[in-house]
């Protein structure tokens, strides 16, 4: 007990709180990585292909997006520690259940367990950080915490392989439950209990439900519009009907007096400036990354163990500068490292539509390296800011959206990223009955080069975007 006291008088408390949530961030971001991997031998066992196997992907996906708004305005109702704590409980549980689950739809399930549990993390996780650190410390917090998002993307694909490899799939998914048990029980102890003075606000459950219901109607039809036809009933449904829903709620949002998404929030230039940088920001980055595997593979014949060496190029430089970008931000402010962030991702993704059919590893390093260093730089003095320019009172909220963003942003980067390559693709082909296999080769890289060029003129844009930010004054005070 007396180790527990001293922990919570401590003058450094901040960076216990700080280990806290990058353990829950570093534990969520994991999960999104890790599961992939063990896919193919749950197809095996489900007896099931891998187009409905993706359920247990987009399951835990469009539940999260879907979500976030909502687990960030509850926390500034019910108090930020106790969302973030029953977060930790959720996704245990939830891992545990995945892990027994006895059929797909049973995993289908309980993966929406893990991501409500999910959402509760990352809705809250940069509020807890705000709220705990002074003004001129809260770049290098959240630049740490950033690097936490890039180690989990970075270990999970190994460590999938090897728990995969050793104990079979439910094993990627027990591995959660010693590290949330473990934060759950540190998150009891550190964690300052903050109800808010105003506990009279009342829940909006029925923005929240009309909310949850539109985004996973367009994020769904978004998400499957290339594989299932753009034109087909389902998809036109899910937009007209997301579309409508979210009409709905945005009008209904504006008449209440305590609105889940408070829409003058983006009456507040460097809110909505860096929400919508960072959106443009996710959807160009994502026009790599879910294309660059393919390259690796179809065109130059990579080994998986090469086109993993050469994918960890952009999560690790990302690892080392976000910590530094934070601390340098904390400094001069957000304006020069997220302009220059941006600039170097665009400049990562021309880089890369130099690439050939031929190009050697050391030719290609140098795109998704260029990369990774801008997203170190861009993203924490961009969250920064964000945090930094509302009240202490809608902390919760603007985290929940600032994390939507970015997951929306991803959505519809890999949507349209497959969509133009595809069409591209196809045009090129169009008048060839049975093109060779230097003709395929050539289209695939033709097709590949506009999806990157693309990808950087939406990165210019956001830099265009950035720059018009209006930066706090930076006092160094705390809210």
């Amino acid at each position: 007990m007396d180790v527990v006291k001293k922990i919570k008088e401590s003058p450094n408390i901040r960076w216990f709180i700080l280990a806290n949530v990058a353990l829950g961030t570093f534990m969520a971001t994991l999960d999104s990585s890790i599961v992939s991997v063990a896919l193919p031998t749950m197809s095996d066992e489900f007896k099931t292909n891998l187009g409905t196997l993706q359920w247990v992907v987009t399951a835990y996906l469009l539940t999260i997006s879907s979500l976030l708004p909502v687990f960030g305005k509850l926390a500034d109702i019910l108090g930020r520690k106790r969302v973030y704590s029953t977060g930790f409980i959720f996704f245990t549980l939830g891992s545990a259940l995945c892990g027994m689950s006895a059929n797909l739809w049973m995993l289908v399930s309980m993966r929406v367990v893990q991501a409500i549990g999910a959402s509760m993390l990352m809705a809250n996780n940069q509020a807890l950080l705000v709220s705990a650190f002074p003004l001129h410390e809260r770049g290098r917090a959240l630049g740490l915490n950033g690097t936490m998002v890039a180690l989990g993307a970075l270990s999970g694909p190994a460590l999938g392989g090897v728990l995969v490899g050793l104990m079979g799939w439910r094993s990627v998914f027990y591995v959660n439950l010693p590290i949330g048990i473990i934060a759950f029980l540190v998150a009891q102890v550190i964690l300052p209990h903050d109800l808010p003075k105003h506990e009279k606000i009342k829940f909006d459950s029925t923005g929240a439900l009309l909310f949850a219901v539109g985004m996973i109607c367009v994020l769904y039809a978004i998400n499957n519009g290339q594989a299932q036809g753009w034109g087909s009933p389902l998809i036109i449904g899910g937009i007209v009907i997301g579309i409508l829903l979210l009409s709905i709620f945005m009008r209904f949002e504006r008449r209440i007096t305590d609105p889940i998404i408070d829409f003058d929030l983006y009456k507040n230039k460097p809110f909505l400036i860096g929400n919508l940088s960072s959106f443009l920001s996710f959807t160009g980055q994502f026009a790599n990354t879910i294309l660059m595997p393919f390259y690796l593979q179809q065109i130059l014949k990579y080994s998986t163990t090469q086109v993993g060496l050469l994918m960890t190029a952009f999560p690790l430089a990302m690892a080392i500068i976000a910590p530094l970008s934070g601390y340098l931000s904390d400094e001069i402010g957000p304006m020069i490292l997220t302009t220059g962030g941006l600039i170097t991702i665009a400049s990562g993704l021309l880089y890369l539509t130099t690439t050939t059919a031929h190009s050697a590893f050391w030719m290609i390093f140098p795109g998704p390296l260029l990369m990774g260093i801008g997203a170190g730089m861009f993203n924490p003095p961009n969250t920064s800011s964000v945090m930094n320019a509302v009240p202490k009172n809608k902390l919760g909220i603007a985290g929940g959206l600032n994390a939507l963003v970015r997951n929306v942003g991803m959505v519809v980067g890999t949507t349209l990223s497959v969509t133009l390559f595809e069409n591209r693709e196809a045009s090129l082909l169009a008048n060839i009955q049975h093109p060779s296999a230097s003709q395929t080769v050539s289209a695939f890289m033709t097709s590949y080069h506009t999806v990157m060029l693309v990808g950087a003129i939406i990165i210019l844009i956001a830099t265009a975007v950035s720059i018009n930010r209006v930066v706090p004054p930076h006092n160094g005070e705390q809210f």
